[in-house]
């Protein structure tokens, strides 16, 4: 049987350049030999991005109740694990993910305030025990993300549409992650240059990746 894959993650705000470096990371990987599959969340599976669009979608018709929204990552997060994200790694693959449990913290609990107990009740029955073995948190200014998010010229989901206030609050909420796991969590910051960013991005992996083999 062949030893369990690594479980990285990419966090942090709208406009942080998360999807774009996603690639970056895979790409990374695969040239140092390893098998590698990339993935995000909400979704990540036929199901999980049915759920995904209930999350995303403006509240036009029917505001979405917090509790529920909660309630929709979690079950998103369930399909993702059982179909894509376990099997994935017990095969020895890596699995590179845009967000995971870090995300619900900054959005639905801290910028939503939501119960944080709740939370960690949630995390424990969906997760039993499954943490990423590294965070990337790309990390910039609130309002320098949003000129980025309006940049694209695209139209904005139900987060986007969010208040500054909100998106501060999810900063916060991942810095505060970042600080109470400091051995998991790398914080990037992400207002530079793609170019050094990039280079951080890979020297981490460098680092992590000669820990992992040595």
């Amino acid at each position: 049987m062949p030893s369990r894959g690594r479980f990285i993650t990419l966090e942090g705000g709208e406009g942080v350049g998360k999807s774009t470096n996603l690639a970056l990371v895979r790409d990374h990987l695969e040239s140092l030999g390893i098998e590698t599959i990339t993935t995000r969340e909400p979704g990540g599976t036929p199901r999980a991005e049915a759920i995904r669009e209930l999350l995303l979608a403006p509240d036009e018709a029917e505001t979405l109740a917090d509790d529920a929204e909660l309630l929709l990552v979690f079950a998103a997060r369930a399909q993702h694990l059982a179909r894509r994200i376990r099997p994935a790694l017990e095969r020895g693959a890596w699995v590179v993910c845009d967000r995971f449990t870090d995300a619900t913290y900054a959005y639905q609990g801290s910028a939503r305030r939501g119960d944080r107990s709740a939370i960690a009740m949630l995390e424990t029955f969906v997760q039993q025990g499954l943490q990423p073995d590294l965070t990337l948190l790309l990390d910039m200014p609130v309002d320098a993300a949003r000129e980025r998010v309006t940049a694209r010229g695209q139209g904005l989901d139900r987060f986007e549409r969010e208040r500054a206030a909100f998106f501060e609050a999810v900063r916060q909420g991942y810095l505060e992650r970042a600080a109470a796991a400091p051995a998991r969590i790398a914080v990037i910051d992400a207002a530079r240059s793609l170019t050094q960013v990039q280079a951080d991005i890979c020297h981490c992996l460098d680092q992590r990746v000669a820990a992992w083999r040595s």
